[in-house]
């Protein structure tokens, strides 16, 4: 191991990588402040920059947008509510109601250092785990994936505000609009009305600008916006108190993030909303979830951050993507005639360990470039919201043209804007219907390859006991916060029997 890292180090550590790792990591924070684009568009049209470097030195680079975008995408969910990233959806639960709230400052910097200390941690793991959980990884076939779909709907309770009735509802819609287009498995489109734009589905990143971006910029007109923040310069500072709170959270985002990181097809995403669930759940702060609680941006950042660097663990080990930016660098390995898999380790050393010591490097630059920056974010809250709001909807309807480049992306925006609105009026949780839509496409996949699978039989599911495991932890997360509430409420109830 020590002899990998010196090689590794001594890599990584060149002027030219340095540089280039520099420069991925800028490029990422740019691209993930643009809402639609993301680091898998922003990869795939840079790829063909790299083809005249040498393959360590490109992929270093590719993967600082990776890690980079995540960050990027944290700052305007904290301050606009626009999430610039999928994974960074949760983020913005908590930190636009921190950034209303004066605290915009702590809220990216506790994304900033849960970011890095979920980097170091998840790297640790990475390094010393990668074979040994890429052997485990083998282990999960559709029937694992379809518990880990479920258990991820699960934590569609921390996301309702308590009503576990509309919680439910809206998680049941977003799985509707995740069935528009070609079923998966066969050849019969649904729900598109002969609307050759629908066959593909409806876009995630779409349905993400509209309901959170324009549907929170109608809502404001609506009620009236609110005046500009006038914190002053040390109250956007993150407080000892604040970063002491957020250790514990930010630790167990980190193993929850590496953790489904790991599992090819998981992602980011799944990973962040899973965490903030869990915190939700088990946090002394619960009560103040959904309000502007900082624990609820260090989970999900850590969290995220985190499973961004696991999903190397499959793509580097097995060569399989642990998640949509990840399948992209597959591609990019490819291009430089390399092929991902248990060889790599034995054949590519220096490319390996360089890569992964660059990852540690890049976000060491990451946190040096954004901590000190966060106050000065922080002040774009100050801009009276008459010039805001206009900026927030052009760049909307900018990012999502800016995905398929035609206006039916464009359309999309403005219709899932209205949903967001509407929703918003009738105080439904937004969070429940994304994540209906985000898990739709994988929990239908592996719903049919486990029906396959069992012939029919979903008894299949009993079958395994990875999957039993995961099942029992999802009915834990489901009933488990009732059972203590019971058992606490127990002796009191006694008590008032006994004194009548």
């Amino acid at each position: 191991m020590l002899d990998n890292l010196m090689l590794g180090f001594s890599t990584a550590l060149t002027f030219e990588n340095l540089l280039w790792c520099f420069v991925g990591v800028l490029v990422g924070t740019v691209i993930g402040l643009m809402p639609g684009l993301g680091s898998t568009t922003g990869i795939a049209i840079l790829i063909p920059l790299t083809l005249g470097m040498e393959p360590v030195t490109a992929l270093i680079m590719l993967a600082g947008i990776y890690y980079g975008a995540q960050y990027g995408g944290t700052i305007t969910s904290v301050l606009i509510s626009t999430p610039g990233e999928a994974a960074s959806v949760v983020t913005t639960l908590d930190g636009y109601q921190m950034a209303r709230q004066g605290r915009a400052g702590s809220a990216l910097a506790i994304a900033a250092i849960g970011s890095f200390i979920a980097a170091i941690i998840s790297l640790a793991l990475l390094m010393a785990l990668a074979p040994p959980f890429a052997q485990f990884a083998l282990n999960f076939g559709p029937v694992e994936n379809l518990s880990i779909m479920i258990l991820g709907l699960i934590t569609v309770v921390s996301f309702a505000g308590g009503s576990m009735s509309k919680g439910l509802m809206m998680v049941t819609a977003g799985l509707l609009i995740s069935t528009v287009g070609i079923a998966s498995g066969f050849s019969q489109a649904r729900f598109t009305f002969g609307n050759v734009n629908l066959l593909g589905g409806i876009p995630f990143v779409e349905v993400m600008i509209g309901l959170f971006a324009v549907g929170e910029v109608l809502h404001q007109i609506r009620v009236g916006a609110a005046a500009p923040i006038r914190a002053r310069f040390k109250d956007m500072v993150i407080s000892r108190k604040e970063l002491t709170n957020s250790m514990p959270s930010i630790f167990r985002g980190s193993f929850i993030g590496f953790l489904l990181g790991c599992l090819p097809g998981a992602g980011s995403t799944l990973a962040s909303f899973l965490s903030y669930g869990v915190e939700r759940r088990f946090s002394r702060n619960k009560h103040n979830f959904g309000k502007g609680a900082i624990e609820g941006v260090a989970s999900p950042e850590s969290a995220n951050n985190a499973a961004a660097n696991a999903n190397f663990v499959p793509t580097l080990a097995l060569g399989i993507p642990g998640g949509g930016t990840t399948a992209v660098l597959l591609g990019a390995f490819t291009i430089y005639g390399l092929q991902p898999g248990p060889l790599l380790f034995e054949q590519q050393p220096t490319l390996v360990w360089g890569l992964l010591v660059s990852f540690f490097i890049g976000n060491v630059m990451l946190l040096v470039l954004n901590l000190p920056l966060a106050p000065v974010f922080a002040q774009m809250l100050r801009i009276p919201y008459a010039y805001l709001y206009p900026i927030i909807i052009l760049t909307s309807l900018v990012g999502a043209y800016s995905v398929s480049n035609n206006m039916f992306s464009v359309w999309l925006v403005v219709i899932f804007g209205l949903v967001g609105f509407f929703m918003k009026e009738l105080d439904l949780p937004i969070a429940p219907l994304v994540l209906g839509v985000v898990l739709g496409p994988l929990l239908e996949k592996s719903l049919v390859q486990t029906s396959a699978l069992g012939q029919g039989n979903f008894m299949i599911m009993f079958q395994s006991q990875i999957s039993v495991s995961i099942l029992s932890l999802a009915l834990l997360l489901a009933v488990g916060p009732w059972l203590i509430g019971r058992f606490k409420s127990t002796p009191s109830d006694a008590k008032e029997l006994t004194h009548v």
